[in-house]
């Protein structure tokens, strides 16, 4: 409902229509409505050099951006000079240069990924019991069956994969056999039909497994991951560019470092149109995925971001965060006037951040369940009982409730708005951004749907052209499988989808693995040099139990009241700067000094520069136990025999 152009009272008062949650999106078809979305994503976290993503549904290749949640369908394609590491959950995937990879499927029990040409290295953290990886080549699929560390090479020309174990256990699937691989074993893999064999051991480490390494070692140190869950994706972020902090009623919250004065959540960045949770939140800053997709935002004196309850418990089953588009509740949507900003009446939409309180309903069709996960896995205050009245209340009843106070409508610089054009374009919304006043907000009405279609392009204006583009090879590829990809996916490198092509061969039934001979033993590698163990001493790949969070005593039973921000009476709300926080002194360990992050001006979401991975002295050379000539007063007090046996003892490590 605009704004008459008659109404001449400086109250302005516009009535906004509140969305709870993303309302973005058309109804889809009656097929789709009886499944849920995913509740997870991947992540490009980390970009090195030249990678660019085509996105699923389009022709068009861009510049990969950190902060785009990647789903079935994505493909993305590494430079000559590019590497990547990319985010499912605690899960890391690693791309060396020349690498193409495309999402066959990722869901909540399934990571099937195509690997066209190039390098990828795997480390999997946690495998729960019904769940599967699978990386498929052109002549092969490889099924992760543990917990480890895996890398897989397919050459140029397609015609072998090389696929070598670190840690854990697979099984490789083509031509009609099953072969099982082991820690400390290479594979190479020749042809499809038959499919030849050569089992070697895993050779020393090379650039990329160094590099690999490096990151590893970068997540195993984070402070992060003593507050939330490792799947929480980019929880290393907050390491380099908060605090953390213990609220008497939240529990631990994080504070952002280094931004600008009137900062805001969900005000740096811009909107895409993603399949299939609809309008998307694309942040520009560094450490932009978890605060925004995970959690809450609250502002007390400041803003700050509440993570879910979500830990690994000893004896508890363990619950997976859900990853959600946007968690903010949107106001306007179906055409409200901002004449004030804008000189005349123009359709507009407009949102602010939902509190740790606010129950999300997502505009998108889910089941009770969903509505669930989603808030309990993103919250420590909110209880089944809320979310059921809340959602029973909204989607089953279809009712209207206008008597809401969201915990964070009044907070300093909260609502952002933006014209209708710029939000369903992807237009940065800082740039697009316009001022509204305190009173156009004081009376919301909660509905269920908007009417901003998806857009005709689904690449957003705020994305870049890219020239780095996977080579004509790759147009007749065929993808090797065990598993079943979508059909609606268009391989990397390819123009027609997988239901009409016939690039995927399913793998034939075959029989149960067998064991490859072992390698010459001529062929044993040295120890590693660089830091790596040797195969034979590979490193499990043991995941990091997080420490147990205890809600505070005030989430059972009756539950503090909303602390909603109030500006003081006869003054507007001004944006004051956020504050930082002392941490009070507790036993935990104190996470590093903050780092403020100054965004480069031709960038958006640029990563921290890459640090190269130099191997620490100590790790080139085995540590000797004892000095190679004994004290002098030793010869006569030892017999004969002993020196020999010390000796012994002392070259036992380099072996």
């Amino acid at each position: 409902m605009g704004m008459s152009k008659s109404v001449r009272r400086p109250a302005f008062m516009v009535p906004f229509l509140l969305f709870l949650g993303v309302m973005m999106v058309l109804p889809r078809q009656a097929g789709a409505q009886d499944q849920d979305p995913p509740g997870r994503v991947a992540r490009l976290n980390f970009i090195q050099g030249s990678v660019s993503m085509q996105p699923a549904g389009t022709q068009d290749w861009v510049d990969a951006n950190p902060n785009r949640p990647l789903t079935t369908g994505d493909n993305l394609w590494s430079g000559d000079d590019g590497r990547g590491e990319l985010h499912i959950g605690s899960t890391s995937m690693r791309l060396s240069n020349d690498t193409g990879i495309s999402f066959l499927n990722l869901n909540d029990q399934a990571v099937q990924i195509q690997l066209a040409q190039g390098a990828l290295n795997v480390r999997l953290r946690l495998l729960d019991a019904n769940e599967a990886y699978e990386i498929d080549t052109p002549n092969l699929a490889f099924s992760i069956l543990r917990e480890g560390e895996y890398r897989i090479n397919v050459d140029p020309n397609g015609g072998t994969t090389a696929i070598t174990v670190m840690s854990g256990s697979g099984e490789v699937t083509g031509g009609g056999s099953a072969y099982a691989l082991d820690p400390g074993q290479q594979g190479i893999f020749s042809g499809t039909s038959p499919l030849s064999f050569d089992n070697e051991y895993a050779p020393p480490p090379d650039d990329f497994d160094n590099w690999c390494m490096s990151r590893d070692q970068r997540e195993d140190r984070s402070m992060s991951a003593r507050y939330i869950s490792r799947d929480v994706i980019g929880y290393d972020d907050f390491d380099a560019y908060g605090t953390w902090r213990r609220d008497p009623v939240y529990g631990p919250v994080w504070m952002p470092s280094g931004i600008p004065y009137g900062w805001a959540p969900y005000h740096q960045g811009h909107w895409a149109y993603i399949a299939p949770w609809g309008w998307t939140w694309v942040d520009d800053m560094p450490w932009g995925f978890a605060p925004f997709h995970y959690g809450r935002w609250a502002y007390i004196g400041g803003w700050v971001w509440v993570p879910g309850s979500v830990a690994v418990v000893v004896g508890h089953p363990y619950v997976r965060p859900v990853y959600a588009p946007a968690l903010v509740a949107f106001v306007g949507g179906g055409g409200f006037s901002v004449s004030i900003g804008l000189g005349g009446g123009m359709a507009g939409v407009a949102w602010f951040p939902l509190g740790p309180r606010d129950v999300w309903v997502p505009g998108y069709h889910c089941s009770p369940a969903y509505v669930q996960n989603v808030n309990i896995s993103n919250s420590t205050v909110i209880n089944r009982t809320q979310i059921t009245n809340v959602y029973n209340t909204t989607t089953v009843n279809n009712i209207n409730v206008t008597n809401i106070t969201y915990m964070n409508q009044n907070a300093p610089g909260a609502v952002t708005a933006v014209p209708r054009e710029a939000f369903a374009s992807g237009r940065p919304v800082a740039a697009a951004a316009v001022q509204l006043e305190p009173q156009q907000i004081q009376h919301p009405q909660v509905v269920q749907r908007t009417v901003v279609p998806p857009p005709r392009n689904l690449v957003p204006m705020a994305a870049r052209t890219s020239s780095v583009r996977p080579p004509a090879t790759l147009a007749n590829r065929t993808i090797v499988t065990k598993m079943k990809p979508s059909p609606q996916v268009v391989p990397i490198g390819q123009r027609t989808t997988i239901a009409s092509s016939n690039v995927v061969k399913t793998a034939p039934p075959a029989p149960p693995a067998r064991k490859l001979p072992p390698p010459n033993p001529a062929n044993r590698p040295a120890a590693a040099a660089s830091g790596r163990p040797a195969p034979a001493t590979v490193r499990p790949a043991t995941p990091t139990t997080n420490r147990p969070y205890t809600t505070p005593a005030s989430n059972a039973g009756t539950q503090p009241a909303n602390r909603t921000f109030t500006p003081p009476a006869g003054k507007p709300a001004t944006t004051p700067p956020n504050r930082p926080f002392t941490p009070p002194p507790t036993k935990e360990a104190t996470p590093p000094p903050n780092r403020p992050y100054t965004p480069p001006p031709t960038k958006e979401a640029a990563p921290p520069p890459n640090r190269p991975f130099t191997p620490p002295p100590k790790a080139v050379e085995p540590r000797t136990n004892k000095p190679e000539t004994p004290p002098p007063t030793k010869k006569t007090e030892t017999p004969p025999s002993k020196p020999a046996k010390e000796q012994k003892k002392t070259k036992e490590p380099q072996r």
